[in-house]
């Protein structure tokens, strides 16, 4: 199982929205993607804490699931990724095998 940590940083303005908006609709995407992808063993998403230093990442997604090649062309996931493309000024993940006894 691969378990893929992504952190986004977004414009402080994109698409009409200010950031805060375009990461809140960023971070409901993203939570509807366990549902139409059935290949996500687990999924979580975060926004960065109120107060946090502005040199942090704004939103971090941390997913589990078993075929990364699959997840990346999934039409739901490419849907996510070209609608965030515009509104993010950086992107930061690691992928990595996630050992059996912690499965």
């Amino acid at each position: 199982m691969i378990r893929h940590i992504v952190m986004f940083s977004f414009k402080p303005e994109a698409e009409g929205r200010t950031k805060d908006e375009n990461v809140a609709l960023t971070k409901a995407m993203l939570e509807q993607l366990p549902s139409k992808i059935g290949l996500i063993r687990a999924s979580r998403v975060e926004v960065n804490a109120p107060g946090a230093s502005e040199e942090n990442c704004d939103l971090l997604l941390i997913s589990d699931f078993d075929s990364l090649q699959a997840y990346q062309v999934h039409p739901d996931h490419v849907a996510v990724g070209t609608f965030m493309r515009p509104l993010r000024t950086g992107r930061a993940s690691v992928d990595f095998e996630i050992p059996a006894d912690e499965r």
